[in-house]
């Protein structure tokens, strides 16, 4: 025997004797906070153990048979270890304690099946007789219909007593194993109060009532066929109180009855006593008679004062309870204190008048003046004197009187009743969603009766709040500052008075970009692909829309994390398809409608495969810098696309359309070549091809490009000029031939001027312009021309290098036109004459021929007179109005004339001299 670690090891060596360690132990455990004791096991000698042997799919019963105990003993069944035996639709234990197999299979052998029995009184643990199971497999088994093992027969009979709890067990065996089914004749069993246990073998109905008596069906099915068992239930009882006697207060001369009314099964039987003896026992008394459960007193005198007491037992138990009849002489007396009573409009008002005295007073109530007597629909009267008023309203408020009346006398009490304004909410606080750390503000306006004082206090999921100083209370108003996630929740202000409250909530949601995902991890490697799982973190209330995966390549661009692939926020992994010859390590972005989350934790990394590169480089293009050059440019390949190491392009170029065989050079990872020697502008097939140390991409696409550009060479012939109006003029050419441009066409260029007459050219030394168009144009439109000028132009081609040289001069004028304003200017005024002058036009656009002044005056009422119009010669700037009214408003139309037409008007306002002088203003138009 030894003592390992609270395990206490009892071996018997050969020659040793098994009985002197029988007994019982004990294993307590003590430290400095107390003492633990466990319970007590008792070891017993076992026998030599004879194995039982059975074929595989008979039935079998091990038997436990504990012993006897109050309470009884709780039964497990257990194996040498002290393993409790599993147990399930084939293997289970009864109520009785036995072990039921329904069929035993080979896995069933084993050599100690130990049943224990617990005692809880006691703290004691008794084990029986281990037993030794071996199923043998060496005969054929068939299939059988179900027998039931427990309970025997077809019927059997249950009680239990009402309020306890009912267990019904069928258990069957049979192969394939059955299926027990419960049902109860003629009624459904109390979903609420039935548990099915023991895999269904046993029914359990907490509670029982004596509507639970009936006949309960257990049926036992397999695919041979099914057996049921009817157990009949009879629920018995203890006596219970239909109705309890109850105290009874009388005057000399009154009538009364005692009832005391019960139930049970079997039926109580009723015994009376008086002042603890038997009624039977009892002073004769005519006024008293005992009918069953009932005494009936009729004309009682003063002298029949009493205890009553009425049991009423059966088998089962008994009840009991006392009475006190109490023959009393007493005026009324009203023993409501109350005085003053406040109730809520639309609410019931109660009233009270608890009154006492022998005989029992009769209650009367008044309101205002005793004029008549309270009665009808309006109100409610209890038996216990109390008036209710069901619905009070405003003008419900007043002095009512209680009187309570027997005769002896009368007792009488004035209450006043006061009828206020509801409380109610009349500005709801709002739902709120808030960002963390943010804050939020709810807002909770209510009114009450002004008579009543009230306060607001606020609720969080109906609690208060907790102390924290981030709540702030102003008037009706709550917010709440720096909000975090625990924060979210149902607030609630309530508006309470003395008499009533008001209520309204509204939710805070907290939402934030979501947590970093976590966890992540490689799986499914395949060369160039594998699979990247996640763990999600808080969506912190918002839900997550994508995930966004980055990865960084060590060898080509470490520290650089690139946007490798996004995928739905209801997704945790994601396939992906990498590149040869790349290191990588990837991490992962939550994404909701506040944000995206920090980055997670960067993965694990993984070196891919060197591979031949899958593509080109792109952007490939040949442009020549000089007119003897090409030079070849194109985008480098990113280190993703490089495959493997020694990424380098093999460049390549002949002639278009020559016949020629491709020249090839090789260079490091660059992005241009430069071939020298070309003809001018002339047209190249260019190829740029990738390869690394395990050899050459696919086959390159082939890219048309030109060698240098140079000047062209031939100037445009055939100038012609066609003026369309005083502002705008057409203008043609004869392109130039296409070899001559030696270089991209860009379009022609139109160099204009104004040259004072057509002899003289003035191309030095004056403001020059020119207007381009694009492509291979023959003519075109100028636009914004003065009138009546003389222009020179000369038209260019331009290619990428520059411009050609330029065509001869072609000289062409412009019409005349209309001037422009002429700003007319009052300069001296008398009452009877205004002087007027002018600037000639800034733009004549032609030779001025005469000037038109028209005027007309205006009157108080703002009519105008009939213009009168004078013609001034071209070369005047002044003229004098004579023969005017003073103190008269006039008013000027001025136009300057060419041969064309008038040009645009002024207008001008004046009023001539009399007491003060008035500034004129100027209109033009």
């Amino acid at each position: 025997m030894k003592l390992n670690s609270g395990t206490l090891e009892i071996n018997i060596m050969n020659g040793g004797k098994a009985e002197s360690y029988e007994g019982e132990y004990q294993c307590t455990a003590k430290n400095d906070r107390g003492t633990a004791v466990s319970n007590v096991i008792v070891i017993r000698q076992s026998k030599k153990i004879e194995p039982i042997l059975i074929q595989q799919g008979m039935p079998l019963v091990l038997p436990c048979k504990p012993p006897r105990g109050l309470p009884p003993p709780l039964i497990f069944w257990m194996d040498n270890y002290f393993q409790r035996l599993p147990q399930n639709g084939r293997v289970s234990q009864g109520l009785n304690g036995d072990l039921y197999f329904s069929n035993v299979q080979p896995q069933d052998t084993r050599d100690f099946y130990i049943c224990y029995a617990r005692f809880n009184l006691t703290q004691t643990i008794h084990q029986k007789q281990p037993i030794s199971l071996k199923v043998l497999t060496n005969s054929p088994v068939d299939s059988r219909p179900p027998i039931f093992l427990t309970p025997s027969g077809q019927t059997s009979n249950k009680t239990v007593l009402k309020d306890e709890v009912l267990l019904l067990e069928c258990i069957a065996e049979g192969l394939p194993t059955p299926e027990i089914r419960w049902n109860k004749e003629g009624a459904e069993l109390p979903s609420n109060r039935v548990f099915y246990e023991n895999f269904n073998k046993t029914l359990r109905i907490i509670g029982v009532s004596e509507e639970d008596s009936g006949k309960y069906r257990c049926s036992a099915q397999n695919s041979r066929g099914s057996i049921h068992h009817v157990i009949k239930v009879i629920v018995k009882a203890a006596p219970y109180w239909i109705t309890k006697p109850e105290n009874l207060v009388l005057s000399p001369g009154d009538d009364g009855t005692l009832i005391c009314r019960t139930h049970g099964n079997p039926a109580p039987s009723i015994t009376w006593l008086i002042n603890g003896v038997a009624i039977e026992l009892a002073p004769n008394d005519p006024s008293r008679v005992v009918d069953g459960d009932t005494v009936i007193f009729t004309k009682v005198h003063e002298r029949a004062s009493a205890v009553f007491q009425c049991n009423a037992s059966n088998i089962y138990g008994y009840v009991l309870a006392n009475a006190f009849v109490n023959v009393l002489a007493e005026r009324p007396r009203i023993l409501s204190s109350e005085k003053v009573y406040q109730v809520i409009a639309n609410r019931p008002a109660l009233l009270h008048c608890k009154s006492f005295g022998s005989p029992v007073p009769n209650i009367e109530w008044f309101k205002g003046v005793q004029s008549s007597i309270l009665h009808g629909s309006d109100y409610v009267f209890h038996y216990n004197g109390t008036l209710e008023v069901p619905v009070a309203q405003k003008d419900s408020s007043g002095t009512y009187t209680c009187i309570a009346r027997n005769k002896l006398g009368t007792d009488q009490k004035i209450i006043q009743l006061e009828v206020k304004d509801p409380t109610m909410i009349i500005s709801q606080p709002e739902y709120r969603v808030v960002q963390r750390y943010g804050s939020a503000s709810f807002e909770c306006k209510f009114k009450h009766d002004p008579t009543l004082l009230a306060e607001v206090m606020w609720l969080k999921n109906n609690s208060e709040l907790p102390m924290d100083e981030r709540y702030t209370f102003e008037k009706e108003r709550l917010t709440i500052k720096n909000i975090t996630e625990n924060d979210k929740g149902m607030y609630t202000c309530v508006a309470n008075t003395t008499l009533d409250s008001a209520s309204a909530s509204a939710e805070l949601s907290v939402v934030d970009r979501p947590d970093p995902p976590t966890d992540l991890e490689l799986t499914d490697r395949l060369g160039t692909s594998l699979q990247l799982s996640w763990v999600p973190g808080d969506d912190n209330n918002s839900p997550i829309t994508e995930f966004i995966i980055e990865c960084e390549d060590a060898i080509h661009e470490p520290g650089v994390w690139h946007v490798f692939s996004k995928v739905s926020g209801t997704q945790a992994t994601a396939t992906l398809t990498l590149s040869p010859y790349v290191n990588y390590s990837f991490r992962v972005i939550a994404v909701n409608e506040i944000g995206r989350s920090d980055h997670s934790e960067s993965s694990e990394s993984y070196m891919t495969k060197s591979a031949e590169p899958y593509t080109n480089p792109s952007g490939i293009k040949g442009i020549g810098t000089e007119p003897d050059n090409l030079v070849i440019t194109w985008k480098p390949m990113k280190g993703f696309d490089a495959n493997g190491p020694g990424l380098q392009y093999k460049v390549s170029w002949r002639q278009k359309d020559a016949d020629e065989d491709w020249t090839s050079v090789i260079v490091a990872n660059v992005s241009k070549y430069i071939v020298s020697g070309t003809p001018t502008f002339v047209p190249y097939e260019i190829k740029v091809q990738a390869l690394n140390d395990l050899g050459y991409a696919p086959e390159a696409a082939v890219v048309i490009g030109h060698s240098g550009e140079d000047l062209p060479m031939v100037a445009p012939s055939n100038v012609e000029v066609d003026v369309i109006n005083t502002t705008l003029a057409k203008v043609r050419w004869e392109s130039v031939p296409l070899t001559s441009i030696r270089g991209h066409l860009q379009g022609y260029r139109v160099y204009y001027w104004k040259a004072l007459n057509k002899t003289n050219r003035n191309r030095r030394h004056i403001e020059k312009w020119m207007l381009p168009f694009a492509g291979n144009r023959t003519h075109g439109m100028l636009p914004g021309l003065q009138p009546n000028t003389n222009y020179f132009l000369n038209v260019r081609v331009v290619n990428g290098k520059g411009e050609g040289p330029s065509s001869k001069d072609k000289y062409f004028e412009t019409p005349e036109g209309v001037p422009s304003v002429a700003f007319l200017h009052i300069a001296h005024r008398t009452p009877d004459s205004l002087t007027l002058s002018w600037s000639p036009p800034v733009h004549p656009n032609g030779v001025l021929t005469q000037y038109t002044l028209k005027y007309q005056s205006i009157n108080a009422t703002h009519e105008l007179s009939p213009p009168v119009e004078i013609t001034i010669p071209a070369n005047e700037t002044s003229y004098i109005l004579k023969n005017l009214v003073q103190n008269t408003r006039y008013k000027f139309y001025f136009n300057a004339h060419t041969a064309v037409g008038p040009g645009s008007q002024s207008t001008q306002e004046a009023i001539t001299a009399m007491d003060e002088d008035v500034q004129g203003f100027s209109m033009y138009v």
